[in-house]
C-alpha cells in the first residue's frame, strides 16, 4: 500500500507523508499567503510569513495582499484579510451568494462568473484540493485530481472498515465529515492546501432550538464547530466556507462562534451595476441604443435592489429579443424581481394618488409635504429615520401614506406578514427583506398594523421568534447611514401597545396622529373626496344634513360604506342614478358598527403620542396630559 493509499487517521501524528513530493520552499512561500491571489507562479512574491504574524505590519501586510486581491470585490478581500491574519479557517459566506461575482479573465478584461467559479479558480485557485459538498450532490471536486487523490485515500479506508465509499460516496452529512476530517488530517499534515466549501449549510446546521436537533444535525454541528477551534485545521493552509443565502437560517452557535468569521456578499450597488452594464454592451451599444429608451446610466440607476443575473435578463432581452426597454418596462420587471426575489412579501405601492386627494388631515399633508420637497432635493440628512402613524380606525392612516407615495420620487414598497410557522423562517424572511431594502435606497417602507407585525422584546411563548425578530427590526432602523434612505412609516390605531423601543427617536422619530373629521368643512371635503370614488354625484346643498351636521362621527370608511350602499340600492333602477332622495334613505338606515370605547382609547392613544402641538386638532391641543393618560389607563383596564 503507497503512502497516499494508507486509510485515514485520527491523529495528524499518524498521518504519513504522502508519495507526491512535498512542497518546494517556493511553494511554502506561497502557501497560505497565496491561496487569495490565484496561481503563486504567475504572481508577484507573497508578504513573507513572519509580517503577517506581526499586528503591528498590518499596513505592509495589506500593501502586499493588494497584487493578489486588489480586483476581487470587497467582500472576497475581507475574507483574504481575515484568512491571512491565521486566526479563522472557517468563513460563512451570507447574502447575495447565488449572484454572478466580478473577476477578471488570463487577459487581464472583466467577467463575471458564478461564486463556485471563482472560488475554483480565483479565491482558492493555488489550493492543492478544492472539495465541494451539500446535501444534493454530496462530494463533488473542482477537478480530477483532487477526486484521484481523495479516492486513494478513500480506498484504504474501505480496505480497513469494510466500507464501500470509493464506489459510493456518502451524502449524509455526519458520514460525510468524518470522511473529510480524516482527509484532512492526513493531507494537512503532509503541507497540503486544502479548501473545503460547504452550499446550503443552513439544510446541514439550521437555526433551530437545541431540543429540536436530531443526532443527525449534532453531530454535524460538533464536526464544523470543532473544525474551527483545531490547531491543526486553524494553523495549516485550510479554509472552510459555508454558503448561505440567510445569516438567520444558520445555527447561531457557528455564526456567533469567535472562530467563526461572518462575510457578508452585498446585493451591487450602482456604481456596481454601472460596471456591469458597461461590460455587458461592450461590441453591442449600438444594438442596445436602438432598443432602448434607457440610456445605460439611467438603467443603472433605476435598478437598485437587483443583482447582475437580473441586470444580465434585462440586458440580454434587449440585445437577443429585440424587445425595446422603456421606463414603464424597466419598473414593471424590476417590481417583479424584488417581489420574487422577497419571497412575495414585499409589495411596492403604486399610484397615481396624490396628498390633494387627501380631505382633511391639513397639518399632517403640509408636514409630509415639506418632507417630499427635501427629499426631491437631495437632503436625506434632515429626514427623520421613521414615521409613527396613529389614529382610530377609518381615519385614512394608509390612505394618507398611499397617496404621499405618489408625491416622495422614490419607490415604496409595503411590507406584508413575513411571520411563518415553521421554526427560523420568520428571521430568515425578515433578513432577506432588510438586504433587499439596504440595497433599493432611497426607498420607503409602509407597515400596517405595526403594533402586531413587529412583535416585541419582552414577547414569550413563540420561542423567542418575536424577541429576534424585534431586534432585528429596531437594529436596522437606527442604523444612522439609513436616514433619509430608508424611511419606515409605521401605521397603528393602538400606539400604545407597540414598544417604546420602536417609537422612540432615532427610530420613528417623528409621531403623525390623525382624527376625524372635526368641522362641517371636513366633512364636506371627506365627503366629496369619497362621491369621486365612489362615482356618485350629488349636488352638496342636496346631501342629508344628518351626514354633515356633526351629531354623529362618521370616518371616512362609514362615509364610502354608505355611499357604496346607495349605490347597490340604485343599481335597481332604470338610470341607476343615485339620487338625494335614495342617499337620504341610505344614511338613515345605515346603523355603523358600535365600539366607541375601543375609539375613544384610539384616539386618546394617538393624542398621547403626537409628537408636535401643531398636529393637534384643537379639541385635543389644550387637553391636560395627566387626565388623558388616566383615562387612557381607564379604557385599557375597561377592554381588557
Amino acid at each position: 500500500m503507497s503512502e497516499s493509499d494508507r486509510p485515514f487517521s485520527n491523529s495528524p501524528n499518524g498521518a504519513a507523508s504522502s508519495d507526491e513530493p512535498n512542497p518546494s520552499a517556493s511553494d511554502d512561500a506561497a502557501g497560505r499567503e497565496s491561496t487569495a491571489g490565484g496561481d503563486a507562479s504567475d504572481a508577484p512574491a507573497p508578504p513573507p510569513t513572519d509580517t503577517l504574524a506581526d499586528p503591528t505590519a498590518a499596513d505592509d501586510v495589506e500593501d502586499a495582499l493588494q497584487p493578489f486581491i486588489g480586483h476581487y470585490p470587497a467582500w472576497a478581500q475581507e475574507l483574504a484579510r481575515k484568512y491571512f491574519t491565521k486566526t479563522v479557517a472557517e468563513f460563512i459566506l451570507h447574502g447575495d451568494v447565488r449572484d454572478l461575482v466580478p473577476t477578471k479573465d488570463a487577459e487581464g478584461n472583466t467577467t463575471y462568473v458564478s461564486l463556485h467559479s471563482f472560488l475554483v479558480d480565483d479565491l482558492f485557485a493555488a489550493r492543492d484540493a478544492v472539495i465541494f459538498y451539500d446535501r444534493s450532490a454530496g462530494i463533488h471536486f473542482a477537478d480530477d485530481a483532487s477526486r484521484a487523490d481523495f479516492s486513494r485515500a478513500v480506498s484504504g479506508y474501505d480496505s480497513i472498515f469494510g466500507t464501500d465509499y470509493q464506489n459510493k460516496l456518502p451524502k449524509e452529512p455526519s458520514q460525510v465529515f468524518q470522511l473529510l476530517e480524516n482527509y484532512l488530517r492526513l493531507r494537512l499534515s503532509d503541507g497540503k492546501r486544502i479548501a473545503v466549501v460547504i452550499d446550503y449549510a443552513e439544510t446541514i446546521a439550521p437555526m433551530a432550538e437545541a431540543s429540536m436537533y436530531s443526532a443527525e444535525d449534532r453531530r454535524a454541528l460538533v464536526f464544523l464547530q470543532k473544525w474551527s477551534r483545531d490547531s491543526l485545521f486553524v494553523e495549516s493552509d485550510l479554509t472552510v466556507c459555508l454558503i448561505t443565502e440567510n445569516l438567520t437560517d444558520l445555527n447561531q452557535q457557528l455564526v456567533q462562534s469567535p472562530h467563526t468569521a461572518e462575510i457578508h456578499v452585498p446585493i451591487p450597488d450602482e456604481a456596481d451595476r454601472k460596471r456591469f452594464i458597461d461590460t455587458s454592451l461592450i461590441g453591442s451599444r449600438s444594438t442596445f441604443d436602438a432598443h432602448s429608451d434607457v440610456s445605460p446610466s439611467n438603467l443603472a440607476q433605476n435598478t437598485a435592489g437587483l443583482n447582475y443575473t437580473q441586470l444580465r435578463s434585462i440586458v440580454a432581452d434587449v440585445l437577443e429579443n429585440k424587445n425595446r426597454l422603456t421606463f414603464d418596462t424597466l419598473s414593471e420587471l424590476k417590481k417583479e424581481f424584488i417581489e420574487a426575489e422577497a419571497y412575495g412579501l414585499l409589495e411596492f405601492i403604486e399610484t397615481d394618488y396624490s396628498l390633494d386627494l387627501v380631505a382633511g388631515h391639513n397639518e399632517a399633508k403640509q408636514h409630509l409635504r415639506q418632507a417630499a420637497r427635501a427629499l426631491r432635493a437631495g437632503r436625506p440628512d434632515v429626514m427623520p429615520m421613521g414615521y409613527l402613524i396613529s389614529g382610530p380606525v377609518g381615519c385614512g392612516k394608509t390612505f394618507l401614506i398611499t397617496c404621499f407615495a405618489g408625491e416622495i420620487g422614490i419607490p415604496m414598497v409595503k411590507l406584508k406578514n413575513f411571520r411563518s410557522q415553521w421554526q427560523g423562517v420568520t428571521e430568515g424572511n425578515l433578513e432577506k427583506i432588510l438586504n433587499l431594502l439596504e440595497a433599493m435606497t432611497p426607498v420607503a417602507v409602509m407597515i400596517d398594523e405595526a403594533d402586531a407585525a413587529l412583535g416585541d422584546r419582552d414577547a414569550s411563548g413563540d420561542s423567542g421568534v418575536s424577541q429576534r425578530v424585534f431586534s432585528q427590526i429596531v437594529s436596522f432602523m437606527s442604523n444612522p447611514k439609513h436616514r433619509g434612505r430608508v424611511i419606515f412609516f409605521l401605521v397603528t390605531a393602538r400606539p400604545d401597545l407597540m414598544p417604546v423601543d420602536l417609537k422612540r427617536q432615532g427610530r420613528a422619530e417623528e409621531h403623525i396622529a390623525l382624527f376625524y373629521p372635526h368641522t362641517r368643512e371636513d366633512r364636506e371635503e371627506l365627503l366629496q373626496v369619497m362621491m369621486r370614488r365612489t362615482n356618485v354625484d350629488v349636488p352638496m346643498e342636496e346631501i342629508p344634513d344628518e351626514l354633515l351636521d356633526g351629531k354623529r362621527t362618521y370616518s371616512g370608511a362609514d362615509m364610502e360604506a354608505i355611499l357604496t350602499r346607495a349605490s347597490f340600492r340604485a343599481a335597481g333602477r332604470d338610470d341607476g342614478v343615485v339620487t338625494p332622495d335614495i342617499l337620504r334613505e341610505t344614511v338613515n338606515d345605515f346603523i355603523p358598527p358600535t365600539y366607541p370605547t375601543e375609539v375613544e382609547l384610539q384616539k386618546l392613544a394617538a393624542v398621547l403620542e403626537c409628537t408636535s402641538r401643531d398636529l393637534l386638532p384643537a379639541t385635543y391641543r389644550d387637553m391636560d396630559r395627566a387626565d388623558v393618560v388616566r383615562r387612557v389607563k381607564e379604557l385599557q383596564m375597561e377592554i381588557g
